[in-house]
């Protein structure tokens, strides 16, 4: 367990998946959690489950895409809790899966908007603050953000450009005492994946040597770990969570 007593953390798409089980989870350790989402009612909800366990949690809805939400997110973070120590830029969408030529003006737009324009605005408000803090910065991408994906471009140019960004940051803000890393996820049990069929599930589950999907679970042990002072010498890094499936 980490010690995040009096410190505080925010999540970005915190209602369900990756971003649910990381906001759980820097409460279980202690830290004040501001869930942020766009849709009130499932941040609400997290910051019930937060709640019932002990935890403290407060909920400020926010679209990523929209720089003017994505500050006023961060004045409610101070505001509410006087710091912040901690961010989990989680937040993302799918888009469309189409071949590029089908790639519409509109879904490259809204794929880049969100899943990388959002975590530059993330950063750039979050950064200001947690630099008195000397705290720590947890960017999810992708294995998408190596590799390529057939129908995908749009989520898998964003996700690349996410570790750029990530590391291009962490470079600038190491010497001033914050850490910022990026995880790459593989196939995660999320909602996101429910709309797949079961044949479809058990087929990518075969695509990972470890023979399974993976957790949100397992993923949200890795951005606590990345925060924690366990991981004191880790910046600029990218960490796949990936069952293998990057090593074939």
């Amino acid at each position: 367990m980490a010690d995040f007593q009096g410190k505080v953390a925010l999540v970005t798409g915190a209602s369900s998946g990756i971003g649910l089980a990381t906001a759980l989870l820097y409460a279980r350790n202690g830290a004040s959690v501001v869930v942020a989402n766009r849709t009130e009612a499932s941040g609400l909800e997290t910051v019930s489950l937060i709640r019932k366990e002990g935890g403290e949690a407060a909920f400020c809805q926010t679209d990523i895409s929209n720089p003017d939400q994505v500050k006023r997110l961060i004045d409610f973070s101070i505001k509410k809790y006087g710091r912040l120590d901690f961010a989990c830029n989680n937040a993302g969408i799918s888009g469309d899966l189409v071949p590029l030529a089908d790639c519409t003006h509109e879904n490259w737009n809204n794929v880049l908007n969100t899943n990388l324009s959002g975590i530059f605005y993330c950063m750039k408000y979050e950064l200001p603050e947690i630099i008195k803090t000397k705290g720590a910065i947890v960017n999810i991408t992708s294995i998408m953000g190596q590799l390529g994906m057939a129908y995908a471009a749009a989520y898998s140019a964003a996700k690349h450009g996410i570790i750029g960004l990530t590391k291009s940051a962490a470079l600038e803000y190491a010497p001033m005492g914050v850490r910022i890393n990026a995880v790459g996820p593989a196939f995660i049990k999320t909602p996101l994946l429910d709309v797949l069929g079961e044949d479809t599930l058990n087929h990518l589950a075969k695509q990972h040597p470890i023979g399974r999907l993976g957790t949100p679970e397992e993923v949200a042990e890795m951005v606590i770990w990345l925060s924690s002072e366990k991981a004191s010498f880790a910046t600029a890094g990218y960490y796949a969570l990936d069952g293998g499936y990057m090593a074939q």
